[in-house]
């Protein structure tokens, strides 16, 4: 499953999330796969597309890093998928 992660750094710990991810890097579970990611210029918002094998995997990695960050995600398809779903 492919996801679109929205993450809204907390603004008193944002160098807090960068030194973990120095430190500890992703820290993906099992399952869970990273693609790419754009943050916006202020530093407060990231916009990552992730694969997990299910919503429950994707959760587990949330947790990890939810005490710096507040997330939103959906579960997303490719432009293919979709017309293909439409006609």
């Amino acid at each position: 499953m492919t996801f679109m992660v929205i993450e809204k750094f907390k603004s008193d710990k944002v160098r807090e999330l960068y030194q973990r991810f120095d430190e500890k890097g992703r820290m993906l579970p099992e399952g869970v796969y990273y693609i790419n990611s754009w943050i916006t210029e202020n530093l407060e918002t990231c916009y990552q597309v992730m694969e997990a094998e299910s919503e429950v995997k994707l959760q587990e990695w949330i947790a990890l890093w939810s005490d710096l960050a507040d997330f939103e995600y959906s579960r997303t398809i490719s432009s293919v998928e979709a017309k293909a779903k439409i006609l």
